[in-house]
Formats: structure tokens, C-alpha cells, sequence
């Protein structure tokens, strides 16, 4: 029997650009002589021979070729394909090579997409479509293979490529999805494992090689493929911390975060060029931490980025853990061990730009799918990227779900979302006349401010007690505040205002300190106006900046002093405390993402000392409730003397929510050692020294108060009682009365 179908109609096929080639391929009913029969079609344009087989019946049957483009066809029994009873037919083809394959016809499965799938990606809220577009293991009747899905509704066509076709798009053309425009195929018998593309004809009929948005892995780059995983083979043992970890992501909890570049805080010694494995990293980081008494660590993006010199910051696959350090597997033990050893892992997500890179997410289908199309709204003047489109439904879809999947997947604690100032404003780094007004003439972009909003609201009803962190360097109001009162509803927000101020006023020689007091005092008018974070961020040590120690001004000693003084007044200061690696161990040189931390520097004593001083830091900041329960409202804070510009003296009080239960913090912010110095306490009684940054054990020239000193009825700074102190140079003191 033949059938009568038009070949023509197979040309679309043949250039690659026919929508839905499942009605020119795989099976087709039709009626020969009053019978019922089927029709099946195959395009292997690499064979030149194929047989229809049914591995039930044992028999084949050879396929006629109706096209010299490698049409083929056989019109056989219906039975041979019945999907109802897990019945389907085999094609054995023969290459030009004298190669013989048996395998699956793709053409002969129906889509993985439902349409609810299709209608709530429409609408932008299909928040774990993580589970359904890019590359999937699935099982049909028995038969396992990966079902691959990806939008790109401007497309003539879309085709899997890989080298289990030679990269060929010919063979493995994708149906697309009407109105939706995603386009969608299942592969039998495809392992995990598979590097693959898609290969996308834009109109016009340019065609692409792009990366799967999706992807779950990707090639070490320079290489671009994606790579086929299943993420849910991972036996996850944090379940301990998973159901206790709103304790410990509470805003009232000690949170001292250790940011770290994996690439670059340590290296296999085996070569400079050689970067340490998640699960090796994870040992020695988690050891690292509990030595030093971080609390949590924050890494820089770990999703994938061609480019290392941006530092992850040039996001290309969204759903990809790099694979410069290893498998998603080895990532998800990284997480594990982590939780295991009481350590949280926060991230750094991108959602502000994305680069250029021919095979990434810029002009996907040869339209401007992710981005604007026009410059004003779509290009990053600064760094030479796209700028997503947040008003288009199915790009805030894209960057929720990929959000819920960080913390669904490899159970991250929390997002450190970067540059949200770029996000919020419409002029931000950009002249008068290269922006576009939002629709009532503001510079507001009102898209990117309800994509926020919306992004934390679903962070913290999925996933309670997972925190979002904005670094956002504007005054901005509200932005750690819930969305339901008008705020961004982000948990916490970086304090740049903070960290620019101290910086510049720690850069100062001591002698002309007294003239920028305020640079100091400035911060707490404002303090509780959000959820800060204090951050000495990688930012800060890079681009001709110099490291932390080379900032501080003065001869070895005094940068040293300078140093250690920085840290206490950040440990003690209200918010919780960001610091990036190669700080703790006052690192001389500015960091390089090539090249590993200076640990050789430990062998002195002054860079020892340093390290010695965090640790003990970290220890009396979780042990201390003052230090760290109220952050985040004036009732946790006390001036005890603010004014004293001539001496650059800071003396204050930390308190718990239990207001007895506090801490007396002293700052000399010169070399000068003042001996006596008479600071007022509310309250009699002996007060123990708790921390001297110029202890000994640090570096320091050891100058303080022994275990103590008792408070004398003597008033002093509208107090009833006074301590009389030695108030060492470039130091901070913590004194806490014995209960």
C-alpha cells in the first residue's frame, strides 16, 4: 500500500522551518482500500537505508524512500503503534558509512506539556517550570530518553542538536506550542549526560547555536554545550537544618557571613590554573568557617558565566551550577555538608543584566525575547549588557522560577540579589535624554519595582525562612520592608552609605580623623530605617582599590591597629556582618580571581593576629545576645558619648531585648593611648573586659583593663556611675558588667 501524501508538503521540513513536523513525521492514520492503516514517516537524511520495526512481533519491514532528502515511509498495520497498550514501533536505519542504528522514532510521542502548563506560563506564573522546560529525564511506556522544551516564539524553528546526531539539526526538528510559542520534543533513549544545543533558524533564516535557558549543566568554558541532569538523584542528609533553619536566618540571630570566590580562596596546589572540586571546597571551607566562627557563607555567582574575569556577575545559564568546580551533584554536597556542620550558603543572583554572548540569552529567536528592544530601556551602560524585560510575563517567570529553584533544588538559605539599584531607577548611569519616563513621567521603573515585590513575596511564601538580600546603594525607602506596607520585601539590605563612610574616614590619617567625626556618628540617624547588612564586599578590594590592610593609612603597626579597630567597630555596630575573604587574614594584595588567597602570609605574626582577633570576634558576637538580637530597631542601640571629635572617641551600648542584659563598647580611633579615660555606665558594680583588639594575642602593644575594672559611684556622661579605663591605641573594648 502507498499512501497519498503530498511530498511537498515535506519541504518546510527540509529547510527547517516548518512549526509542528509531527504532522508531516511519526505515525498517521489514514484509510487504504476502505481499510484503516498507518502511515509512518521518518527524516534521516543521513541513511540510506531504514526498516520499520516491531520488536513485539519480531518482524520488520523496510521503508520506501518518497524524498531524496531522506523521506521515508511504510504504511503497515495500526497495531504497530498503540500507545494505550505501551505498543510501539522501532526504525533500523543503515548510514552512508555502513553503520546500522535501531532506535526510537521521536515523532511517535505525544507532548510533555499539558495545557495548564502552556496557560500558566502565559500568564507568567508557573513557578516551578524549572520541572518542564530544558532537558528532562522522562519515561513513556516504559521507554526512558529526555524531553527537551524551550521558548523562543519568534523562531521559524527550533532543533535539538548534540552529538548523538552530529550536531545535526535535521534529524531532531522540536514542535512548537500555539500561541505559547515553546517549542518541544522527546528524544527516546537519549542518556544523561548528553551535550546538546538548540539550534534556532531566526526569521530571516539566520540560524543559531544557543544554549538551553534551562539548562541544568554546561561545559567547563570556554566550551558552550549544555549537558543533560537529573537533579533529583541527590540523597540529601540536612534535614536537621532545613527544619531549624528560620532560627537560624532570624533576624534576631547572629549572622556573620564569610563571601568567597570558590575560584580563587584556595587552589590545588597541583598547578596555580587548577580550581579545587565542590566537595573538596566544601571540607575546607565548612572547617574553615567553624575555626573562625562564620556563621554563614555567601559565594559569589555560582551559576554558570564564559567570561571568569566577571566573576559570575555575567550570568549566561540562569539554572546552571558552574561546572569550573564540578558537577550539580558535587554543588548539592557542597550545600549538605554545609548544613550538616551548621553553616548556611547564601548566593549571589543576577536577575539585573545578562551578557552578550552569541550563544547565551541576547536575541534568542533573533527578536529581543529577554530584553528590551529598545537601548534606553535595554542596554547596561555600564557594564556592556541586557537588561531583562521585567514587563513581559514570561521573563519574570523565567528569573521567580529560576530564584525558587536555588532554594528548591540545592536548598540555598538565602539570594543576595546584585545591583538592585540599576533595576529600581530608569535613569540610573545614564544621561538626560537616553532614558525612557515610566507612564507617568517618573524615573521609577514600576516594572522591575513589581517584579521585585513579587519575587520576594514568593521567596518567603515558598520557602520560610529563606532570606533576600539587596545591595542597593541608593536611599531607596523600604526596601527591607514588607510588600504589604509599601516596601521592595526584601529581608535585608546591604548599608553602603555605611561602608562608604567608615572606609573614607578609616582612610584618613589619625591626626585629621576629629574633622570627619560624622563620618562616623552619621550612620545611626538612619540605622533602623531597614534591615542592614554591614558589608566588606569583594568591591571593595578590587579595581586599583587595594586590599582592606593597604586602605589603612600609617606605618606596619598602625595599619595593623587600623585593621583590627576597623573590624571591632564593624562586629559592634548594629546589623549583621559581611566580610570577603583574604580580609580576615589582612591580605596584602588585591584580589585576583586567578590567583588563590596569600595564606603564606600566616606564618607572621601580625597576619595571625588578625585571624586569631575574627575568630574571637565571631565568638563574642554569637555568644553576646547584645551584639546581635536587636539589629534592627533603636531600642538595641545607645549613644554614650557621640561627641568627642577631638579625641576620635566613640563609646556606646549594645543591648539584647532583655535591655539589662548589654555591652559597653569604646572606640579610639587614634594611636594616642589614653590612660584613665572616664566613660559613664547606668550602672555600679564590676565590669568585665570581654574583647581588646590590641591584645597581644592580636598584634597589639597589649595595653587594657586586665579581667575588668569596677564601675564607681561618680557621675559622667548623664550617668550615675563611671568607669575609669585605659583606653588602648587604634582599639575597641567591650566591657559588660558581671551579672
Amino acid at each position: 500500500m502507498r499512501s497519498q501524501f503530498d511530498v511537498n508538503a515535506f519541504t518546510p521540513v527540509i529547510h527547517g522551518h516548518h512549526e509542528n513536523p509531527f504532522e508531516i513525521l511519526g505515525p498517521h492514520e489514514i484509510v487504504e482500500d476502505g481499510r484503516r492503516a498507518l502511515a509512518v514517516r521518518a527524516y534521516l537524511p543521513q541513511s540510506q537505508q531504514v526498516w520499520l520495526v516491531d520488536p513485539q512481533q519480531g518482524f520488520s519491514q523496510p521503508m520506501r524512500q518518497i524524498h531524496p532528502a531522506g523521506l521515508f515511509e511504510a504504511i503497515c498495520h495500526p497495531e504497530i503503534h498503540d500507545q494505550q497498550k505501551g505498543h510501539t514501533y522501532q526504525l533500523r536505519s543503515i548510514n552512508h558509512e555502513g553503520e546500522q542504528v535501531t532506535m526510537h522514532d521521536p515523532y511517535a510521542f505525544p507532548p510533555y506539556l499539558t495545557d495548564y502548563d502552556l496557560h500558566l506560563l502565559g500568564e507568567g506564573r508557573h513557578w516551578d517550570c524549572y520541572e518542564k522546560l530544558g532537558a528532562h529525564v522522562r519515561e513513556v511506556n516504559g521507554i526512558v530518553g529526555i524531553n527537551f522544551a524551550v521558548w523562543a516564539p519568534n523562531a521559524e524553528s527550533v532543533s535539538v542538536i548534540g552529538e548523538f546526531n552530529g550536531w545535526d539539526r535535521r534529524p531532531h526538528a522540536m514542535r512548537k506550542h500555539i500561541p505559547g510559542g515553546i517549542w518541544e520534543l522527546f528524544i527516546p533513549e537519549l542518556p544523561v549526560g548528553t551535550q546538546y544545543k538548540f539550534s534556532v533558524k531566526q526569521r530571516g533564516g539566520k540560524i543559531v547555536d544557543k544554549i538551553d535557558p534551562y539548562g541544568f549543566a554546561a561545559e567547563v568554558p570556554p566550551r558552550t554545550a549544555n549537558i543533560v541532569s537529573d537533579l533529583n538523584c541527590y540523597e540529601w542528609n540536612d534535614q536537621q537544618w532545613m527544619e531549624t533553619r528560620t532560627k537560624h536566618n532570624a533576624l534576631d540571630a547572629p549572622m556573620s557571613i564569610y563571601e568567597v570566590h570558590l575560584g580563587s580562596w584556595r587552589r590545588n596546589h597541583n598547578g596555580e590554573t587548577q580550581w579545587l572540586n565542590y566537595r573538596d571546597l566544601a571540607h575546607q571551607l565548612v572547617e574553615y568557617c567553624q575555626q573562625l566562627g562564620y556563621t554563614h557563607l555567601e559565594l559569589m555567582p555560582v551559576s554558570e558565566h564564559p567570561f571568569t574575569g566577571s566573576w559570575g556577575y555575567q550570568t549566561v545559564g540562569y539554572f546552571a551550577a558552574t561546572s569550573r568546580y564540578g558537577s550539580p551533584e558535587d554543588f548539592m554536597y557542597f550545600v549538605d555538608h554545609c548544613h550538616q556542620n551548621g553553616i548556611g550558603v547564601l548566593i549571589d543572583w543576577v536577575p539585573a543584566h545578562f551578557p552578550k554572548d552569541d550563544h547565551g540569552l541576547d536575541s534568542y529567536d533573533g527578536s529581543a525575547l529577554f530584553e528590551h528592544a529598545d537601548p534606553r530601556q535595554g542596554e547596561h551602560p555600564d557594564w556592556g549588557t541586557k537588561i531583562f524585560n521585567y514587563g513581559r510575563n514570561e521573563i519574570r517567570n523565567f528569573l521567580i522560577a529560576n530564584a525558587l529553584f536555588w532554594l528548591d533544588k540545592y536548598h540555598i538559605d538565602g539570594l543576595r540579589v546584585d545591583a538592585v539599584a540599576s533595576m529600581l531607577y530608569l535613569d540610573y548611569s545614564r544621561e538626560d535624554g537616553d532614558w525612557i519616563p515610566n507612564q507617568y513621567g517618573g524615573r521609577e521603573n514600576l516594572e522591575a519595582i513589581s517584579f521585585l515585590k513579587e519575587f520576594n513575596e514568593q521567596v518567603h511564601l515558598q520557602h520560610p525562612g529563606a532570606l533576600t538580600i539587596a545591595e542597593e546603594s541608593t536611599a531607596w525607602g523600604g526596601v527591607s520592608r514588607p510588600t504589604y506596607l509599601g516596601g521592595l520585601g526584601f529581608s535585608l539590605k546591604w548599608n553602603m552609605g555605611w561602608m562608604n563612610d567608615t572606609l573614607q574616614y578609616m582612610r584618613h590619617e589619625p591626626i585629621h580623623r576629629g574633622y570627619h567625626h560624622d563620618e562616623l556618628t552619621f550612620s545611626l540617624i538612619y540605622a533602623f530605617t531597614e534591615n542592614f547588612a554591614l558589608p566588606f564586599s569583594h568591591d571593595e578590594v578590587v579595581h586599583g582599590k587595594g586590599s582592606m590592610l593597604d586602605q589603612m593609612p600609617g606605618d606596619l603597626w598602625q595599619r595593623f591597629a587600623n585593621l583590627r579597630l576597623l573590624y571591632g567597630y564593624q562586629w559592634t555596630h548594629p546589623g549583621k556582618k559581611l566580610q570577603f575573604m583574604g580580609g580576615e587574614i589582612a591580605q596584602w594584595n588585591e584580589w585576583d580571581c586567578d590567583h588563590e588567597l596569600q595564606w603564606d602570609l600566616l606564618q607572621w605574626e601580625l597576619h595571625k593576629g588578625v585571624q586569631t582577633m575574627m575568630a574571637d570576634l565571631n565568638k563574642l558576637y554569637r555568644s553576646e545576645p547584645a551584639l546581635h538580637q536587636v539589629d534592627f530597631e533603636y531600642q538595641g542601640f545607645e549613644w554614650i558619648d557621640s561627641h568627642n571629635h577631638n579625641d576620635s572617641v566613640l563609646i556606646y551600648m549594645r543591648k539584647a531585648k532583655d535591655p539589662s542584659d548589654y555591652v559597653v563598647v569604646a572606640c579610639n580611633f587614634t594611636p594616642v593611648l589614653r590612660k584613665d579615660y572616664r566613660i559613664g555606665v547606668p550602672q555600679g558594680g564590676w565590669y568585665d573586659e570581654l574583647f581588646n583588639s590590641d591584645s597581644k594575642y592580636y598584634g597589639g602593644s597589649n595595653q587594657g583593663n586586665g579581667s575588668g575594672i569596677l564601675a564607681e559611684q561618680s557621675e559622667s556622661h548623664s550617668r550615675p556611675f563611671s568607669l575609669q579605663i585605659t583606653l588602648p591605641p587604634l582599639a575597641v573594648v567591650v566591657l559588660k558588667p558581671r551579672r
